[in-house]
């Protein structure tokens, strides 16, 4: 097989098309592969590639000539590809979604599309509404199944809303979530399932038969009560029976993943001695339970699956690293194999496979690495290079992370991720702490833009896995990030602590920056211990709890939510807005006016409260873009601006 370099191509107009030599623009840059898949048999790759701005595009590679095909796009204002999945060895289906204004806030939507890898005979497989459905559909459904027994068919998830018929008759029976078999060269629907109004979920055992429904517990009002009950089907039998209660707001129950046919199991999530294990019930009416895999000091993270049909082969968990515990003996095999061929520091991870699974997506990186695609040939016993993630990195010299603990002031032990800058001491240095979003996240080992980048500007970066973060266990997550605010905040000011006790950083150089929820902590930190940090960036950051939970009251999830972000006193006090005369420290945020997570509001709050107690803040909001700022221009404004914000303190 001949080597695949498709970043010596040019395809889209995309910002590898010109070496940068703006640090900022170089970070900012999209991945030059945002996804990869491969056909079938094995011939060719479909690659996710972005284009110029917000643009994203689909290419073709042939394997066997190398030559590549751009296929389909989406201008950035009209969405964004997030996956494309092959359907035949000629067909693929695509899902987009976007973000546009509604009536009176930004909602999100979706929709899939099928091509032929050509780009010829483009089919909508999203449901097409009718004029006299009471309420638009913005979800566009979701592929289930691909069908690798049917070539050119899948199963969807599709909504319905009730119909009128002159504005007598309610089709209530035609209202919710269904399942559809689509055939995506004509586009013509048959119902597998009917709608159900209360379905939230189906799984399939990868080979057509939905073998289970995901229901949500609701009240008489309509809002959910943090459950979803799930039912599954015997393999003789179209009549549901319970599976489990997964109640998602206390993280209790089994949490269904995936069905082996052949083993007649449904896996899945479940707490076990206060920790994610990975469990599984036999669906032929015994549920018998066995526990597939835990660990004794970490959740289990999620499960591996392989082709088409989503084979379950491993389950993944972390702990300074993430690791994958394959229980299919041939891809432990090959993963130890390409581990020690791509070097064993790096990550590896098959990303798609051929239906034989003799050929192979394959992708390795690791924390001073963003990362390489390459094409597995099992038969043949070659590995060709396929792309680079971030080309634009390449002449950057990036720094490794080290896990290590720091305590906290009750003697706790919190991991946490540091970070130095190439060549440098290791003492009196510049310093950010880098707490994550969620709160119910984790960091991971590995590249991390926002991490390198600062640390290329001279800081030391410090990652604190606060209590409250998600992977430890139930006894670290405790009451969440929001509700016990004071331990999280207080783990991630212990962390500046930390940075100051061993000698790392110059305490007149100690700043914070967040995103998310870390954009929440980055301004609460300052609300409980002021003069810690001597400047902070804030990232589409919550400020005012009581505020984002008003913003959420015709969300089916607002009594969860509720649940979720208050605890006694802690609107007045856990809110930065409410208490912006403590913070007394140059502030900078940054927010987008489509943000469907934390309303743009958070942030115009937060700066009028500072200004109108005489605080420095300034706030820069991006127009028509999300929470995650999902566009280089933008991202590039936030690095450099950050960067020159914090690197001013102290001068």
């Amino acid at each position: 097989m001949r080597s695949l370099n498709v970043l010596t191509l040019a395809l889209l107009a995309s910002s590898a098309d010109a070496q940068t030599t703006n640090l900022a623009a170089a970070f900012a840059a999209h991945p030059q592969v945002m996804q990869a898949s491969m056909s079938p048999d094995g011939r060719q790759v479909a690659m996710i590639m972005p284009g110029k701005g917000r643009a994203h595009g689909v290419v073709i590679v042939d394997l066997a000539s190398g030559a590549l095909k751009p296929i389909y796009a989406v201008a950035g204002d009209a969405g964004q590809i997030s996956e494309c999945s092959w359907v035949g060895n000629t067909r693929l289906a695509c899902t987009v979604w976007g973000v546009f204004q509604g009536e009176t806030q930004p909602e999100g939507y979706s929709m899939v599309v099928a091509m032929d890898d050509s780009g010829a005979n483009t089919k909508m497989l999203t449901r097409r509404q009718s004029m006299d459905e009471e309420y638009a559909v913005n979800n566009g459904g979701n592929i289930i199944d691909l069908l690798p027994d049917q070539e050119g068919s899948v199963l969807m998830t599709r909504n319905y809303a009730p119909q009128t018929t002159t504005g007598t008759i309610v089709k209530a029976d035609h209202e919710g979530l269904g399942v559809d078999r689509i055939e995506t060269r004509t586009g013509i629907a048959h119902a597998v399932q009917p709608p159900d109004r209360d379905a939230i979920e189906f799984i399939t055992d990868g080979h057509g038969q939905v073998r289970v429904r995901g229901t949500l517990n609701t009240n008489q009002q309509g809002y959910s009560k943090g459950a979803i009950i799930y039912s599954y089907r015997p393999s003789d039998s179209s009549a549901w029976r319970q599976l489990s209660v997964r109640d998602y707001s206390k993280m209790t129950g089994f949490n269904p993943y995936a069905v082996d046919p052949k083993l007649n199991v449904a896996y899945g999530l479940e707490p076990v001695g206060g920790r994610d294990a990975l469990v599984s019930y036999k669906l032929d009416g015994t549920l018998a339970r066995s526990i597939v895999f835990q660990h004794p000091s970490v959740d289990v993270g999620g499960l591996v699956t392989i082709g088409r049909a989503k084979r379950v082969i491993g389950v993944s968990y972390t702990t300074e690293r993430t690791h994958t515990d394959y229980f299919d003996p041939d891809m432990k095999s090959l993963q130890t194999k390409l581990s020690k061929a791509l070097g064993g520091e790096k990550d590896v991870g098959i990303v798609d496979t051929s239906a034989d699974e003799r050929k192979a997506i394959v992708w390795a990186g690791s924390d001073t690495d963003p990362g390489r695609f390459y094409v597995l040939d099992r038969n043949s016993n070659k590995l060709a290079l396929l792309s680079e993630s971030n080309p634009e990195l390449a002449g950057v010299a990036l720094s490794p992370i080290r896990a290590i603990t720091y305590p906290a002031k009750d003697g706790t032990m919190i991991p946490a991720y540091l970070t130095l800058p190439k060549n440098s001491t290791g003492k009196n240095l510049p310093a950010i702490v880098l707490p994550h979003g969620g709160p119910e996240s984790r960091d991971y080992w590995g590249f991390d833009i926002l991490s390198q980048y600062f640390v290329a500007r001279g800081f030391v970066v410090i990652q604190p896995q606060y209590r409250g973060s998600a992977g430890f266990g139930s006894a670290w997550y405790q009451k969440n990030g929001f509700r016990g605010w004071r331990t999280s905040i207080g783990d991630v000011n212990d962390a500046g602590h930390y940075l100051i006790s061993s000698g790392i950083a110059d305490p007149a150089k100690l700043v914070i920056f967040g995103w998310s929820y870390g954009g929440y902590a980055a301004l609460q930190a300052n609300v409980l211990e002021p003069g810690l940090f001597k400047a902070a960036v804030a990232v589409a950051p919550v400020t005012d709890l009581g505020e984002l939970r008003a913003s959420r009251s015709n969300s089916v999830d607002f009594l969860v939510e509720q649940e979720r972000l208050i605890s006694g006193n802690n609107i007045a006090e856990g809110s930065p807005a409410r208490n912006a005369a403590r913070i007394n420290i140059p502030v900078l945020m940054f927010h987008g006016t489509y943000d469907l997570n934390v309303p743009v509001a958070q942030s115009k709050l937060m700066n009028a409260r500072l200004h109108a107690v005489g605080g420095r803040s300034e706030l820069v909001i991006f127009d028509k873009l999300d929470h995650q700022l999902n566009d280089p221009v933008a991202l590039e404004t936030v690095l450099q601006r950050s960067g020159d914000f914090l690197a001013a303190v102290g001068k």
